[in-house]
């Protein structure tokens, strides 16, 4: 079984599809060229406002960046403490440790929640 590429292994290949070299990518985002390195060799968490330039620039999916990087976000902590109960939720759901295709599922349901 093949381990799952870290948050710096997806962002390093989405660069170097799009042709841009680090120097290059750390400029357009105005922050240095080794935070952007560290980013990619796993030694930084970006912040949140740093995933959110990246998933645009690199044409990737910010929840999937935040997820990949363990950050909950800050609407999400907000979310969080005013809704105790979700708390409860997530809880819950750790104990359960269910399968990636049972989290996606659950999703889907949130997401057709959010759409009524």
């Amino acid at each position: 079984m093949t381990r799952p590429k870290s948050l710096g292994e997806i962002l390093r290949e989405a660069r170097a599809a799009k042709g841009l070299s680090l120097r290059g990518l750390a400029g357009q985002m105005d922050i240095t060229p080794s935070y952007l390195s560290d980013i990619e060799n796993d030694r930084r968490v970006p912040a949140e406002e740093v995933l959110q330039q990246l998933a645009s620039l690199l044409n990737l999916g910010f929840d999937d960046l935040m997820a990949q990087a363990g950050r909950f976000g800050e609407e999400a902590e907000q979310f969080a403490k005013d809704r105790p109960a979700a708390v409860k939720l997530f809880r819950r759901l750790a104990n359960a440790n269910p399968s990636d295709e049972a989290i996606e599922k659950i999703i889907g349901e949130i997401e057709d929640l959010s759409e009524s």
